[in-house]
């Protein structure tokens, strides 16, 4: 069986939400997440609202009908309180959003038996190929050593600290400045 990516909108993407969940749940059950079902559902709240967004897209990964990763995101509105949960002071350039400069990655999962194989990469090509914004924004967990490793390769460079919610632990901020014809 190969492993193959498509590209959703969010109608598309909502039509999976029953396996996107067990994604979730699986892939962030273990260290340094231990998120258990209230954090799924906390999580797929957010998901059902984001999927309505301007300019959601989701890459999803297939093993034959099994759905095996998800990586998803939309632009960022010009009023976005993204930048409000930094706990460390970022230049305002940095911070300015219009509605069309960050694309945010909300999302990027792989269930453990499919991983070391190369799906996040290939899930992250197929998210941002074609976006025509200036830079993808994430947050990720520092102790997530594999997530953290991925996205330096990818390019991404840490430009501050978040708490992202109340009660979150805190998560370093990545950049990725994408390319322009």
């Amino acid at each position: 069986m190969t492993v193959t990516v498509q590209l959703l909108n969010g109608e598309q993407t909502a039509e999976l939400e029953s396996e996107l969940k067990k994604v979730f749940a699986e892939a962030f059950a273990e260290p340094p997440y231990g998120e258990g079902p209230a954090d799924v559902e906390r999580a797929f709240r957010r998901f059902r609202s984001q999927i309505r967004r301007r300019g959601f897209r989701a890459a999803i990964a297939f093993d034959d009908e099994t759905v095996v990763g998800m990586a998803y995101g939309y632009p960022l509105s010009a009023n976005t309180g993204w930048w409000d949960t930094l706990i460390d002071p970022v230049p305002g350039d940095l911070r300015h959003e219009d509605g069309k400069r960050t694309f945010g990655l909300f999302e990027l999962a792989v269930r453990p038996p499919w991983r070391r194989q190369g799906i996040a990469s290939h899930m992250h090509r197929v998210l941002i190929e074609g976006l025509d914004n200036a830079r993808v924004l994430l947050n990720a967990r520092p102790e997530a050593t594999g997530a953290q490793a991925a996205y330096l390769a990818w390019g991404y460079r840490r430009v501050g600290s978040a708490i992202p919610w109340e009660g979150a632990a805190r998560h370093d901020v990545m950049v990725l400045d994408l390319p322009h014809p």
